[in-house]
């Protein structure tokens, strides 16, 4: 029983086990089924895949030949195209090839133009240059001509104005100074300004001295008057009113000898020493008498300051206190003093013995040689154009030049040298030969103009106050005016013409080849 109930559990269990595995089985084979499904699916969908990716890549293969075709199309219109470029590089090759040949012959040509330019420019220089000589010839001989034609003019109005023709003198004298002045000549011409002188009526003479006029002063007042002292004891001043002479005697006593005097800055005060030994001092209408004892023949009076003045004798200098009214200082000299003048505001003392003494107070002296060899009768110098000048005895002027040293010797005059006034490089001398004489000493080549001439000894002379003329005192006691301005001369002459020169008269005096002209009515021609 036990065996059939093992074996019926047996066989159950056997069923069992049969069923469990068939039922395993079936859900394995169910499984792999459904893979196999899902393969033969995914093959499916691969399938219709490739066949989608065939149509693709056919579509993509007809694209390609279609591009292939383009391509090709393109790479047969690239060919031609690179064909056509070639053959218009070859061109442009044959073009540029021919273009530079074409620049090398522009280049040549132009050399050749340029050079062709040089010449003719050079030759345009040098006819441009021949034309400017030409007409620089031609000005220079106008220029001469003209300059010689109003010398020639102010000669013969000189000569006409002595003869009594005073109207064709004026005329004369005018055309002369506009020749000389529009061609740039020089007016100090002695032709020139002595027509000018004369014509314009510049110089006057005064009789008024007895004796010598030993010194000439221009008065530091507001009206222009001169004072002048002579050797005969006398002291006057002078106004000019008109053409006239207005005199005044201060002082008059024989027994003096004036030599020379002193004129203070406001014209107040003013000394004159008598070769007698006597200082006479002039001061608000009266005047005082001071013995200058131990003095012999005193000559020279200046001041060495606003307070002192300096008489020097031959032997010896006195100092004299105007306030004081006295002799305070004096002192003996081993030489003989020959001419005094003023350098830097200082006196100054020359000697016969070729030396200058320099005084700067009552003790002190800076003595030193003169630059020149001679007896020294009169000096001047400027501090403007750093010159000195030395008139001698024998009628030399020796100009020195402080910067350089260099010593140039003025010929002109023939005596002793009375007088120098120096004002820049304008240089005025006297002298006993009667002649007052203009020198430019800024010129290469220094030559004098005589500006005055008299018949007697010229002792000395000033400027007036606008240094338009001179006061000159001369040895028969005549007090001459005589008038420098070239300007002023010219002003007079333009009042006194009256009419034109006749054509006649132009042609003769001026002549036919010099364009008439009117000198009257501002009617004168410009050039």
């Amino acid at each position: 029983m036990k065996k059939r109930i093992i074996a019926e559990v047996i066989v159950g269990l056997a069923l069992l086990g049969a069923a469990v595995a068939g039922i395993i089985g079936w859900y394995s084979e169910r499984g792999r089924v459904a893979e196999m499904e899902a393969q033969i699916a995914g093959l499916q969908k691969d399938e219709k895949r490739s066949v989608v990716l065939r149509s693709i890549s056919k579509q993509m293969e007809d694209i390609a030949f279609q591009q292939k075709e383009i391509s090709d199309e393109q790479r047969e219109e690239a060919l031609q195209q690179k064909r056509m470029a070639d053959d218009m590089r070859q061109s442009a090759e044959i073009e540029r090839q021919n273009a530079l040949e074409a620049q090398q012959k522009a280049i040549v040509s132009e050399h050749q133009a340029q050079d062709a330019r040089e010449v003719a420019e050079s030759e345009r220089l040098m006819a441009e240059h021949q034309r400017v000589q030409a007409e620089f010839s031609k000005r220079v001989a106008d220029t001469l001509s003209y300059i010689a034609l109003g010398r020639s003019l102010g000669s013969v109005a000189i000569a006409e104005e002595m003869s009594g023709n005073t109207e064709l003198a004026t005329l004369l004298a005018y055309a002369s100074h506009l020749y000389t002045t529009r061609y740039k000549g020089d007016v100090y011409y002695p032709a020139v300004f002595q027509s000018l002188l004369l014509t314009s009526k510049g110089m006057h003479s005064y009789p008024k001295h007895r004796g010598a006029v030993m010194c000439v002063y221009d008065l530091p007042t507001k009206e222009e008057r001169i004072m002048t002292a002579d050797s005969y004891g006398t002291v006057m001043v002078h106004q000019k009113q008109g053409e006239k002479l207005v005199s005044k005697t201060l002082f008059n006593d024989s027994k003096y000898d004036f030599r020379s005097a002193y004129v203070n800055k406001d014209g107040t005060f003013f000394a004159v020493v008598s070769r007698s030994g006597d200082l006479v001092c002039f001061e608000n209408g009266s005047y005082k008498t001071t013995p200058l004892t131990g003095l012999e023949n005193p000559m020279f009076v200046t001041s060495l300051d606003d307070n002192i003045l300096l008489v020097a004798s031959n032997n010896g200098l006195a100092f004299y206190n105007i306030k004081e009214k006295r002799v305070i200082a004096s002192r003996s000299l081993n030489f003989r003093i020959t001419c005094w003048s003023r350098y830097n505001n200082l006196p100054i003392l020359f000697d016969d013995k070729g030396k200058q003494h320099l005084v700067k107070s009552t003790n002190e002296i800076s003595t030193s040689q003169n630059p020149v060899s001679g007896r020294v009768t009169a000096f001047a110098s400027s501090k403007n154009s750093k010159q000195q000048v030395y008139g001698m005895s024998d009628g030399t002027v020796y100009l020195y030049n402080e910067r350089t040293s260099k010593v140039t010797k003025l010929v002109g005059h023939l005596s002793r040298i009375s007088q120098i006034k120096l004002n820049s490089y304008k240089l005025l001398t006297s002298s006993y030969d009667g002649t007052v004489m203009f020198w430019n000493t800024a010129s290469e080549k220094i030559a004098p103009t005589t500006m005055v001439t008299t018949n007697s000894w010229i002792m000395d002379f000033c400027y007036d106050k606008k240094k338009e003329s001179i006061w000159i005192g001369d040895q028969d006691g005549v007090i001459t005016d005589a008038l420098l301005s070239v300007p002023v001369m010219v002003d007079v002459l333009k009042k006194k013409l009256k009419r034109n020169l006749t054509n006649e008269e132009w042609n003769y005096y001026i002549g036919k080849n010099v364009p008439y002209e009117s000198f009257i009515n501002g009617k004168e021609v410009k050039r």
